[in-house]
């Protein structure tokens, strides 16, 4: 089931989240080939030297009326012409799928050295529009009929499950928000960098209204523009570039994916009373990584998670075994999860304080994991960063990805 195989990380690249592309009058053309630049740039190689490309993108059809996108990069980059390539999708986990196939590639000597890419356009449609389009997620026809905002109704029932369960005090998802959005503010390119948060983050239906259920406003992670890039290598390229310095080696993986809707996912857990988790299958995908990894919670120095709303955040810090079950609550009053804490966790702002273009989220969280392994991640770098977790959700946790970054020192 593990292979010796290793897959490294030689460099990457990030778009600025705060940018309206659509009000640039900038494509999918003008971005891919802005992330396919800056990414060669950032791992020292050019077009020539990339044996794959794996695309991420969820909604280019609905946003911007564009498929094929696994053909958008020889599109705009000459040096990409004839070069396999394809797209993946698997809603806000695309970006993380995308990498996983990449490293399928490498690890099985096909080729030696991929270009992962995650894109996204949202700001191409009015705020509603984009709502319904992000609906085509969850399970169409079968869930969420009734709500105006799909997303935020599923992960407010997630929250009401929560409180249900074990009880939920709502300030405990507003701290979530606080935090994130501070992180944020230290991480050049988060969308909400610039934005005047309120200071403490209350239950105001005025600075915070209500979206759907018991989420509000700044629960919420935003419609956001933007574009991710890897170039990852296997052990054959490093061995004929001797000259190449990798940022990071993708150390485990864990990868579950289960049905679509989100009541169905709960009724089952709630079914087996042998598993106190609200999501099983979102544990055991963080454990897989770990174990790929070859180490425990204990040993990891942080993690980026994914805080599309304020429960998703909550789900992941007892999922991966930071508090007991139900108790995140506990982390999250202790200032585990801040900088400086236990282990921090969404160092960047996440997906509420640094954007989700739903697309490039999970290359994104890997680029963030690389940068505080090698030391890169400037103002909200965590001190002696040498092992960072990823945990990735795509839809109502349909589909979980969990990635385990480890340091380069002694390679």
């Amino acid at each position: 089931m593990d292979s010796p195989a290793s897959v490294w990380i030689l460099g990457g690249y990030q778009s600025d989240f705060a940018r309206n592309l659509a009000r640039e009058g900038r494509d999918f053309a003008a971005l891919t080939a802005e992330i396919v630049d800056g990414t060669f740039a950032a791992a020292k190689l050019d077009a020539a030297d990339i044996g794959v490309v794996h695309v991420a993108n969820a909604f280019g059809e609905l946003f911007a009326g564009q498929g094929h996108l696994g053909a958008m990069p020889a599109t705009v980059c000459d040096g990409l012409w004839d070069t396999p390539a394809a797209r993946h999708e698997a809603a806000c986990a695309s970006g993380s799928v995308a990498a996983l196939a990449a490293m399928a590639d490498l690890r099985s000597g096909a080729y030696d050295a991929a270009l992962v890419l995650g894109i996204e356009l949202e700001k191409t449609v009015p705020g509603d529009t984009a709502a319904q389009h992000l609906g085509a997620a969850a399970w169409t026809g079968h869930e969420g009929a009734d709500a105006r905002y799909l997303w935020p109704s599923m992960f407010s029932q997630v929250a009401d499950e929560y409180d249900r369960r074990y009880g939920l005090d709502d300030t405990h998802l507003r701290a979530i928000a606080q935090l994130n959005f501070a992180n944020g503010r230290r991480n050049p390119n988060a969308q909400t960098r610039g934005w005047t948060v309120p200071d403490p983050i209350t239950d105001d239906d005025v600075t915070n209204p209500i979206t759907e259920g018991r989420l509000r406003r700044l629960d919420c992670s935003q419609m956001t523009d933007g574009g991710v890039g890897l170039v990852l290598v296997n052990d054959g390229y490093l061995q004929d570039h001797p000259a190449a310095r990798p940022i990071a080696r993708i150390a485990g993986w864990g990868h579950r994916t289960v049905g679509l809707g989100l009541q169905q996912k709960l009724d089952r857990a709630e079914s087996d009373d042998r598993d106190p988790y609200l999501l099983p299958h979102v544990r055991s995908a963080a454990l897989d990584a770990m174990r790929r990894a070859r180490v425990t919670l204990d040993d990891t120095d942080g993690f980026e998670v994914h805080d599309c709303f304020t429960p998703s955040e909550y789900l992941a810090i007892d999922h991966i075994g930071l508090t007991g079950p139900g108790e995140s609550w506990k982390a999250i009053e202790n200032g585990e999860i801040e900088i400086g804490g236990r282990l921090p966790i969404n160092p960047s702002g996440g997906l509420i304080g640094g954007g989700h273009p739903v697309g490039a989220t999970g290359v994104r969280m890997l680029l963030d994991a690389a940068k505080q392994v090698s030391g890169g991640a400037g103002e909200y770098q965590v001190d002696d960063a040498k092992t960072f977790g990823t945990l990735n959700f795509g839809g109502s946790t349909a589909t979980t990805i969990s990635f385990v970054v480890a340091s380069t020192q002694g390679r």
